[in-house]
């Protein structure tokens, strides 16, 4: 398996992408505006899109690539996501009055776009590369996921904050290599962070106490103009964890 990094950011400007994540050459892990930085082959390759929660920051580019591409294929993207997700795209982006309904363009029986519902600790397998739904903690329903190669795996953890249930499946996983995990926000911001059930430096270092893994660490969706501040924060209060700053374009191989 080959996980590239499109976007990570928590927004937008020169240089910041969100978060998206290109797994081999035909899975996308979320679908944040980081999409939009692959050559129009590499769209056209794209099968399944896993989507963690409907928020429009791991969502943006669901729309303008199934407009882009759908022509160009002979058979549906597949947008995997739990059915709350799945309502959430269809109510209020494919709605016709956002943007077309995809999963009936051309037309009902083969459309440019169809959707797999997934549900909290369900395996898909894809040619042999095994996707485990996550329990994740977030204002909307949400998720992460393993994605395991069979001789390692890789967790996103996704939008969450405080998230025991995570942390017991994390330190069963045998083969786990690499944790991806978000602190959104500064210290200084940590009431919002609560409000927003996103983590900040103090609360990620209370959750990774929880685990009991040897792995090493990446840290995503930090914000804009605090991005710096925040991971030295963070390096403060890793305590015996080495953490690392995620940045585009990395590509882990596991």
């Amino acid at each position: 398996m080959k996980l590239r990094i499109l976007g990570c950011s928590g927004g937008i400007g020169s240089g910041s992408l969100t978060t998206a994540m290109l797994l081999d050459s035909d899975i996308l892990i979320d679908a944040g505006t980081g999409v939009g930085s692959l050559s129009l082959d590499e769209l056209v390759g794209i099968d399944h899109i896993f989507v963690t929660h409907a928020h429009l920051d791991h969502v943006a580019t669901i729309p303008f690539l199934v407009d882009t591409v759908g022509c160009m294929r002979d058979r549906p993207i597949t947008v995997h996501a739990l059915q709350p997700t799945i309502e959430a795209l269809t109510q209020h982006l494919f709605n016709w009055s956002i943007w077309p309904d995809f999963s009936k363009i051309p037309n009902s029986c083969s459309p440019y776009m169809q959707f797999g519902i997934l549900s909290v600790g369900e395996t898909v397998e894809i040619n042999g590369r095994q996707i485990t739904t996550l329990p994740a903690n977030h204002t909307i329903p949400a998720t992460g996921f393993q994605l395991d190669s069979g001789q390692a795996s890789l967790v996103y953890t996704g939008d969450t904050t405080t998230n025991d249930s995570l942390w017991m499946i994390v330190n069963e996983i045998k083969n786990l290599r690499y944790l991806i995990v978000e602190s959104a926000f500064s210290n200084e911001k940590k009431n919002i962070a609560i409000r927003s059930k996103h983590l900040c430096p103090s609360l990620l270092a209370e959750e990774l106490e929880k685990l009991t893994q040897n792995v090493e660490i990446y840290i995503t969706h930090l914000k804009q103009g605090e991005a710096d501040l925040t991971m030295r924060e963070i390096q403060a209060c890793a305590g015996k964890f080495n953490l690392h700053r995620l940045v585009n374009s990395q590509v882990f191989e596991f």
